[in-house]
């Protein structure tokens, strides 16, 4: 009997948990149309600053700019690079930010990958779908921006500024950042230390 309540108190805790982690990431409703014009804009840089944070090295390979649809955001806590990305945010840019296209595709991440479904009603090709979206690692430069990134929510138009780095952390663990927007699978995720936020 001495279990109950505190079985009553865990429930409540947890339903309203729910609750608040539903309302913080439910999706935002966008208007029609193309939302976020443009493609991202990106600078290479061959021999890029080393800028440190905490255990890991970041060298900069090219200084980049997007102003895009939030499709999702997953955080992470506990795996190997969650120290340096905390988040990760699908976004889409062009025809990926707007509803006629993705109310006809399926969206989701998990693992650091971003997994993408067309219906047959989709009428973007594979090759639009791919350039004109990503999987991006966000490195949070400052806490405060690290509050805005936790907090973005599918269907916010966002502008984010900062550099596309690959890090090294002291104990060898690495990650390299895509230069590009045409490639898919694994080492295509753009790897961003974010240093302006504008929503």
């Amino acid at each position: 009997m001495w279990r109950h309540p505190i079985l009553k108190v865990f429930l409540f805790s947890y339903i309203v948990w729910g609750a608040w982690h539903w309302n913080a990431n439910r999706p935002v409703r966008a208007p029609d149309g193309v939302l976020a014009e443009g493609e991202p804009q990106q600078t290479n840089i061959a021999d890029g600053e080393k800028v440190q944070m905490g255990r890991w090295t970041l060298t900069v390979r090219a200084t980049y700019q997007l102003k895009a649809r939030v499709l999702g955001r997953e955080s992470y806590h506990f795996d190997a690079i969650s120290d340096l990305i905390p988040e990760d945010l699908a976004l889409g840019w062009g025809p990926m930010s707007d509803n006629s296209v993705l109310k006809t595709i399926d969206i989701s991440q998990s693992n650091r990958f971003y997994y993408w479904r067309a219906s047959a009603a989709t009428r973007l090709a594979r090759e639009i779908i791919i350039s004109h979206s990503a999987n991006t690692h966000v490195i949070p430069q400052t806490p405060a921006i690290a509050r805005v990134l936790a907090h973005l929510r599918p269907g916010e138009i966002v502008t984010l500024s900062g550099d596309l780095v690959d890090a090294v952390r002291t104990d060898g663990r690495w990650i390299k950042t895509s230069l590009v927007r045409t490639d898919t699978g694994a080492g295509a995720c753009e790897v961003m230390l974010v240093t302006d936020v504008i929503l």
